[in-house]
């Protein structure tokens, strides 16, 4: 039984709701749990390939909510997306990392001065985060690996064809190369916080209908998160059937994604600062965010 409050608000009989996504995970979830059915609003998928191209669709109100990885939020809000983080899931670090090739020479992130990165999906990713860590632990400077920001879908297409010997990325890309005999030279372990955030437009949110509507999305998305962590074969059975990925690898993707879906809660808003602070720190983002004052902890609200 969950332990979430009801949603606040009645959901008019027009609302509608346009629901972003990235790789069609999102989605995958949902049917799977079958969580939206008997929504008191209708909606439609939204599916983008990264964070950057699912925020200007937000910044553009395409989209009502979008799902995103701590830094990408970040950016967005960099980027004048008028947007509110309004959820919190909790995944696996280990869902992203750099790889190389099987036979690379690149044995250790130490290996990497002087070569060329491709980071996706762009600047402010949480691949870029990823890297600028690894780095560090490395004692390397920043300026001393050549980066090249390519979306996800032609990143893939590059290291497939040995185009591009180290890359900087996430699931199911990241998945996907390993499953095809990538090697990975250092995860996100310790270094990425394997939080994510659904983010609402702040359009949505002061429209009353399409509030209700997404207080009542977000009680559904704690019902699927539920639902997969005690289902994880049949989950990553309609996960794989959606994105047509091999079992094996829809079953490593989904055992660590971001599936638990809660209200945001302070510890949650420390470590998103802490995120802030540092990439503005490091020139990752252009300046500090500040993470309380994007964030509605009104629209999802845990039982008392």
């Amino acid at each position: 039984m969950s332990s979430l409050a009801p949603a606040q608000g009645r959901v008019p009989p027009s609302t509608s709701l346009v629901l972003g996504d990235q790789a069609g995970g999102l989605r995958a979830l949902f049917e799977a749990s079958r969580a939206l059915e008997g929504a008191p609003f209708a909606y439609r998928w939204a599916n983008f390939q990264g964070a950057a191209p699912l925020f200007e669709a937000q910044r553009s109100a395409a989209v009502d909510t979008a799902i995103a990885g701590d830094l990408p939020v970040l950016a967005a809000a960099v980027g004048k997306t008028p947007l509110k983080i309004v959820a919190t899931r909790v995944g696996k670090p280990e869902s992203l990392g750099i790889v190389v090739q099987p036979d690379s020479p690149l044995r250790r992130v130490a290996d990497l001065r002087g070569q060329s990165v491709v980071v996706s999906s762009a600047r402010g990713s949480i691949s870029q985060y990823q890297l600028y860590g690894a780095l560090e632990e490395a004692g390397l400077k920043r300026e001393e690996v050549n980066l090249r920001f390519v979306l996800p879908t032609d990143a893939a297409a590059a290291f497939a064809s040995r185009q591009i010997d180290a890359w900087a990325i996430f699931d199911p890309y990241y998945a996907i190369a390993l499953q095809q005999g990538a090697r990975i030279l250092r995860d996100g372990r310790g270094i990425n916080t394997a939080l994510a955030f659904i983010t609402a437009s702040e359009p949505a949110l002061a429209d009353a209908g399409k509030r209700a509507a997404i207080a009542d999305f977000l009680q559904r998305l704690g019902r699927a998160g539920e639902w997969a962590q005690a289902n994880a074969a049949a989950y990553a059975k309609v996960y794989a059937e959606l994105t047509r990925l091999p079992l094996e690898t829809a079953r490593t993707i989904t055992a660590r994604a971001a599936v638990a879906g809660r209200p945001v809660n302070e510890a949650d808003i420390v470590a998103l600062q802490a995120v802030a602070d540092r990439s503005a720190r490091d020139g990752i983002l252009p300046l500090r965010v500040d993470v309380r004052a994007i964030t509605d902890t009104q629209v999802w609200r845990a039982a008392a």
